[in-house]
């Protein structure tokens, strides 16, 4: 555990603090303070506590830079860039990759998740110390501390399972080679820094607009929520103990009984405005520039983006049913022409996929390719060229990492919105129905109604489930909208992985659609199998990362390696 070392060294030697602004999170650069300076000053104080935000996970695009997401791991999308580091993921080839920056979801995660944890410790040992006064209220202070040591431990334990539990700061030469905790003393040691946090935070409405994306009481009980359905689920309760699952749900309920949430009426802006009835807490940052992760990740070339890299896959387009019977596309009775593949599904495929023929940005998206009767390319959409990496290699590209505003091309390449949503009230709802289901022998009523709620929305105005499910079609329907409704959010690998189901998922074909435009304009669309290079492979150990090499080398032996590693 030498990484908590190296950020303790520099906690002691150089205390760096930033200026609190109109926004608790607008910082710029400040002073470095010894430490009896830092905690006998409440506004410093106050500057070390919110500087323990900094070290929250906070954007999709994590993986190699910002040119990978889970989203690209999991069956949701595959990245049109072939480089070795995305393909090292493909292959499963984690541990090869997790001595470098490459695989920021692995070694990074476990050094800035540690790096926080050492904030929050020292933050709760001098607590007490800190001056009175009006600008460290010092109980929401001790809430929120607790809450992100909460949220870091949980980071870490959804992808490496049991770790070593950090509960307090570290001399300079104390011996902090710590064996890991088992999984189950991490869930307890978290959900008692949850009930404590849940106890001083503020509700939403206490907050106020200036502490906007603070933790609050809310919070705190929906990471307890989603904390307890980690536990219940399969890959952390083997022996499916329906108290856990019991436990999941009645928290979920929580959440619901405070009355402070509800779902959105719209679903296509849902990531991109400031404040939503539906946000229980999000990462507050401003505008974004259009290069980043638009421009090099999300963005068509075509469009005026540079890589084109998140292109979703025909496997997660297939998931969405048609609008007007909530069927299968792969039931004969649904509706679905493969000729015209893209009318009358999901309105939450339109928020979520840019398809061949879909209007964007006053044009349409074009990733179509003709061909001359010798095979040879005549001519290709301007979204698409089969000569060239850069472009979508599935035809299609991720709407809801692209706001429509993003164009360069079309002269508004200003800022906005992309927001890192930590939690919101449609995953509470399919908690809570996961966990229902599965605590009892066949889904009841309450169960119906989570789910029926989030398809019911105003914009997406599914039909309801059909009546008389078991609970194995409930479990599967549940799974399915969890997939729709969170697509591209951070979750469906994350859930894949707690499902122990990536080998049935994650291992079969990627697929993508061939689109040939015809001599007389029409199209022909054929689903295809991509390459070798964005197949995936999926083994049973893979439910949980590897550790860091580099920590199980520091760590002299005292550090396990997970199983298959």
């Amino acid at each position: 555990m030498n990484t908590t070392k190296i950020y303790t060294v520099l906690f002691l030697l150089s205390l760096s603090f930033v200026s609190c602004k109109k926004n608790f999170l607008d910082r710029t650069p400040g002073i470095s303070l010894d430490e009896d300076k830092v905690f006998s000053d409440p506004v410093q104080a106050a500057r070390f506590a919110d500087n323990a935000y900094n070290y929250q996970i906070n954007d999709y695009a994590r993986f190699n830079d910002h040119r990978g997401a889970t989203a690209q791991a999991s069956d949701e999308a595959v990245s049109g860039n072939s480089e070795s580091s995305v393909t090292t993921l493909n292959r499963g080839l984690y541990h090869d990759h997790s001595n470098t920056a490459s695989l920021n979801d692995m070694r990074d995660v476990w050094a800035r998740q540690y790096a926080g944890i050492a904030i929050t410790n020292k933050m709760l040992e001098k607590i007490s110390g800190v001056p009175v006064a009006t600008i460290f209220p010092a109980a929401r202070i001790e809430g929120e501390m607790r809450f992100l040591r909460a949220f870091f431990y949980f980071e870490l334990i959804k992808r490496f399972g049991g770790v070593p539990l950090i509960v307090k700061s570290y001399g300079v030469n104390e011996d902090i080679n710590i064996p890991r905790n088992s999984y189950e003393e991490c869930v307890s040691f978290i959900l008692s820094d949850l009930e404590k946090a849940s106890t001083l935070l503020l509700s939403d409405a206490e907050n106020g607009d200036s502490n906007y994306g603070r933790a609050t009481k809310g919070a705190a009980l929906a990471l307890k929520g989603r904390v307890l359905l980690y536990a219940a689920s399969p890959l952390n309760n083997p022996s499916n103990d329906k108290s856990k699952w019991k436990a999941a749900a009645d928290a979920a309920v929580q959440v619901m009984s405070l009355g402070q949430y509800a779902l959105q009426n719209t679903y296509d802006d849902l990531l991109n405005v400031p404040k939503s009835t539906e946000y229980i807490m999000i990462k507050i940052r401003g505008p974004r520039a259009i290069d980043g992760i638009f421009a090099d990740f999300a963005m068509s070339p075509g469009s005026g983006g540079q890589q084109g890299q998140m292109d979703p896959t025909e496997n997660h387009v297939r998931m969405y049913e048609m609008q007007a019977t909530g069927k299968s596309i792969d039931d004969p009775t649904s509706g679905y022409n493969p000729q015209k593949p893209y009318t009358g599904r999901d309105p939450r495929f339109y928020a979520n996929i840019l398809y061949n023929g879909a209007p964007w940005q006053g044009k349409t998206i074009d990733t179509w390719a003709e061909y001359n009767a010798d095979g040879s390319l005549k001519a290709n959409g301007k979204d698409f060229n089969p000569n060239n990496i850069i472009y979508t290699a599935t035809r299609y590209y991720c709407r809801k990492y692209w706001p429509e505003v993003y164009n360069r091309l079309g002269g508004t390449s200003g800022t906005t919105l992309l927001n890192y949503v930590y939690f919101r009230y449609a995953e509470v709802l399919l908690n809570y129905a996961e966990a229902q289901n599965e605590y009892l022998d066949a889904p009841d009523a309450s169960v119906y109604d989570a789910i029926n709620k989030i398809r019911q929305r105003p914009a997406v105005n599914m039909p309801v489930l059909p009546a008389g499910l078991n609970k194995n079609q409930m479990r599967e329907a549940i799974r399915h909208e969890r997939a729709i409704e969170l697509a591209f959010e951070d979750h469906r690998w994350y859930d894949i992985m707690r499902w122990k189901n990536g080998p049935d998922i994650i291992a079969k074909p990627m697929y993508g659609m061939n689109v040939v435009r015809n001599a007389n304009g029409t199209f022909t669309y054929t689903p295809v199998v991509l390459g070798n290079a964005f197949q995936k492979v999926y083994l049973d150990y893979m439910h949980r990362y590897p550790i860091p090499k580099n920590e199980i080398y520091k760590s002299k032996g005292v550090l396990v390696q997970n199983p298959g590693w």
